[in-house]
């Protein structure tokens, strides 16, 4: 490890005020995109992809890390506060590991060279890392929730996903069929619009 990159992870939990104004901002924008939701035609109905991961990974090959998870924390309680809770905060929490799935892994690789092939790569091992991380997340926590909050069993959940894709039979192919396209296309198209757009924006989140 150089001295450089030595010092980039020895300072960078140490946050100024202008750090914390950034992530302030970035995390309000993420709040905004997570409003603008789109149906898949794979899933059911309460899979939608939205865009409120691109701040949080800017922020993370801007800043490091750990600021991304405090974007994608903030994020996550102001979207909390606004919209509220039918899981008692479980499927918050489960949105918070896989949303840091993402972009954690990329800002790991990203910090150790700052290069586009690097970016490309930690994009590419976050992209797996969420699709992962997001299907055992999934089985084991976010849709057991769910069918105990809405009171309905997880076959009615499962039954959700046969009506539009066949193939979709238990909660397995549940997971394989819907989960993890889900998972990966936004991690995709994330990936793809953070690396359009970050040479450009990433002068005003930098942190110095």
């Amino acid at each position: 490890m150089s001295t450089e990159t030595k010092t980039a992870v020895q300072t960078e939990p140490k946050l100024g005020v202008k750090a914390i104004v950034k992530i302030g901002m970035l995390a309000a924008i993420a709040v905004v995109l997570m409003l603008f939701e789109i149906p898949l035609p794979f899933a059911p109905s309460f899979y939608e992809i939205d865009f409120s991961e691109v701040p949080v990974l800017v922020g993370t090959f801007a800043m490091g890390p750990f600021a991304g998870a405090l974007i994608e924390l903030i994020k996550i309680l102001l979207n909390f506060v606004i919209t509220g809770t039918s899981t008692a905060g479980v499927g918050e929490l489960a949105n918070f590991i896989i949303g840091c799935s993402l972009c954690v892994p990329a800002g790991l690789i990203y910090r150790m060279h700052r290069t586009r092939n690097n970016a490309l790569i930690g994009m590419a091992v976050g992209t797996v890392c969420m699709t992962a991380i997001g299907c055992i997340v999934n089985a084991f926590v976010l849709l057991p929730t769910y069918a105990t909050a809405f009171g309905m069993p997880i076959d009615a959940l499962v039954e959700m996903g046969t009506a539009v894709n066949p193939n979709i039979t238990s909660l397995t192919t549940f997971v394989m069929f819907a989960v993890a396209p889900f998972n990966l296309l936004k991690g995709v198209l994330v990936s793809l619009i953070v690396f359009l757009i970050y040479k450009k924006i990433s002068p005003i989140f930098r942190m110095h």
